[in-house]
């Protein structure tokens, strides 16, 4: 620990540090400025960057007793995890339908209801369900899963979005837990509109709007593309960050449908259904800001759609942000922004390029990263949207990236060969069916422990390994995955076999090696999408060409 006087004294450190030296969110630190009157002042910095000097950080957090706030925010999300498990959305919701209710819903443990409701008494309903919140987006973040919009994705669309008057009216049919819905504009004042197909994420996003103070705010839900449930209403805002991936968006359903106005979108295009669907709901003069994947700018089956959003003069905007923007992969995402004409339409399609730069960059282009493109010079046999290829500036070194890439490749092909550990056979009968012992016994006996990231042994005669290998395998998955897929572990349930601890090693062993072979073909996947999507810009951008053909 550093002391409060000599040289450390006039050390300077960000809001960023101040949240980590005092295990909060950086939403906290910033509440704590605002609500604090005697809250040291910035000694030095950007109005956007400040910083704050270490010796009156210290000294006002030991004032505060803040210390005590973290250790009841830890708990309190360690306590959710330890009943909710991966399904952390719904933790949430109990705990906000407790706030708003003032009293427990049914199946919240009373333990948790009172942490929960002591810590709000500390700093407030909202405060407490934000940063838990912000927990479980960082969680997502680390996890690399595309579940919600990341705080990155939340920070460019409302750059590029705007400013948002009072009095609009603001649409997210996909709004998840409404990362990107409430954060656009004042709290109050906006009409916000969501819907969103996860009944859990839907509720969660109204209780966060109840609580913060984003009034009016109504959210429905069901399937925006099978079953809108906004039909009739136009948005001065539509925003959207669309689930990528689903080979099913219906189209067979919907193929006469009337939102398809700029032509239907083939069955691997959900991500045009979801522009054009953003799209129909766009008041006369209003926008739609979408966050789309790199290829639907350069896709063969979708030439005919983006031919038609810039023909008509629609498409006014493209940005390719930095890699790392989203959550799920290290792949740069692309903002297109549309405008409903009320009047005459645009002439040309603004495009900036900012993939090279870091993804917490400020969003300013440089001027060799924004190009104004007439519309006509976009109407060739490819329509390619994708602002690399238009602006002068692209420095990237593309066949010193694909080749590294290539090597990467290469070497976790090699890698995953040897992670798969070799398995003989055995008796035929299941682990599970001798003598086993419950969880939950183990955990009563102190033998396990529930930390953020999952059970482990708290014995030397426990191996960690062996604990959740057991506990992964299908018999306690499908004791412990929900109605709705989602799993978690169940530890009022699940058993796990007795064994000596050198057997338990033994599988230990085995099970730690799947684990990292599973992390493997994660990684080798990542790269290969990388590797590909790389090729393809340098290919059709001139950064790349095939070689030669020997002998001919």
């Amino acid at each position: 620990m550093m002391d409060d006087t000599g040289p450390t004294a006039d050390l300077l450190i960000t809001g960023a540090e101040i949240a980590r030296l005092a295990g909060v969110t950086r939403a906290a630190v910033s509440n704590w400025r605002r609500r604090y009157d005697d809250f040291p002042t910035p000694a030095s910095g950007a109005a956007n960057s400040p910083l704050f000097n270490l010796a009156e950080v210290r000294s006002w957090l030991a004032r505060q007793r803040k210390g005590q706030d973290v250790a009841e925010e830890v708990q309190l999300w360690q306590a959710l995890r330890g009943v909710y498990g991966d399904d952390m959305v719904s933790g949430l919701v109990a705990l906000g339908q407790l706030f708003t209710q003032d009293a427990p819903p049914p199946g919240l443990a009373p333990e948790i209801a009172q942490r929960g409701l002591a810590l709000a008494g500390e700093t407030s309903k909202a405060e407490v369900l934000t940063a838990l919140t912000e927990r479980f987006l960082d969680a997502t973040r680390r996890a690399g899963s595309d579940q919600v919009s990341s705080l990155r994705i939340v920070r460019a669309v409302r750059h590029f979005a705007g400013s948002v008057p009072e009095t609009a009216r603001v649409l997210d049919p996909a709004c998840g837990i409404g990362s990107l819905l409430l954060a656009l504009g004042p709290a109050a004042g906006p009409s916000r509109h969501g819907q969103e197909i996860d009944p859990a994420m839907a509720e969660l996003t109204r209780l966060r709007a109840a609580l913060t103070g984003c009034t009016p705010t109504e959210i429905r839900s069901g399937d925006s593309l099978r079953d809108d449930r906004w039909g009739g209403l136009k948005a001065d805002l539509v925003v959207c960050d669309p689930p990528v991936g689903s080979p099913d968006w219906g189209r067979e359903d919907l193929i006469l449908d009337a939102r398809w106005e700029l032509g239907v979108p083939s069955r691997a295009e959900g991500e045009l259904a979801w522009l054009q669907h953003a799209y129909a709901h766009t008041s006369p003069g209003g926008r739609t800001v979408m966050v789309m994947p790199p290829s639907v700018a350069y896709r063969k089956a979708g030439r005919r759609i983006r031919a038609e959003l810039v023909r008509r003069g629609i498409l006014t905007q493209v940005v390719a942000l930095p890699a790392g923007t989203a959550t799920g992969h290290a792949l740069p995402v692309h903002l297109w922004l549309l405008d409903r004409p009320d009047g005459a339409p645009a002439t040309t399609v603004r495009m900036v390029d900012l993939s090279s730069n870091a993804p917490d960059d400020p969003f300013d282009p440089a001027p060799d990263q924004v190009v104004d493109v007439p519309l006509i010079d976009l109407l060739d046999d490819t329509v390619d949207l994708t602002p690399g290829n238009h602006t002068g500036g692209s420095t990237r070194d593309y066949a010193a990236d694909y080749s590294a890439l290539r090597s990467q490749l290469q070497d976790q092909l090699r890698a995953i060969g040897d992670l798969l550990p070799r398995l003989g056979p055995g008796d035929g009968a299941g682990a599970l069916d001798s003598a086993s012992v419950s969880i939950a016994d183990l955990t009563r006996a102190g033998l396990v422990e529930h930390p953020e990231d999952g059970p482990v042994s708290a014995s030397d005669q426990l191996d960690t390994d062996y604990l959740r290998g057991f506990l992964a395998g299908p018999a306690n998955r499908r004791r412990s995955t929900s109605a709705s897929g989602t799993f978690r572990v169940d530890t009022r349930g699940s058993r796990i076999p007795q064994m000596g601890i050198e057997d338990q090693r033994r599988y230990g062993a085995a099970f730690r090696a799947l684990q990292e072979f599973d992390e493997g073909v994660r990684t080798l996947a990542r790269i290969g999408e990388q590797a590909a999507s790389l090729a393809r810009e340098g290919l059709t951008n001139g950064g790349l060409c095939p070689p030669p053909v020997t002998g001919a």
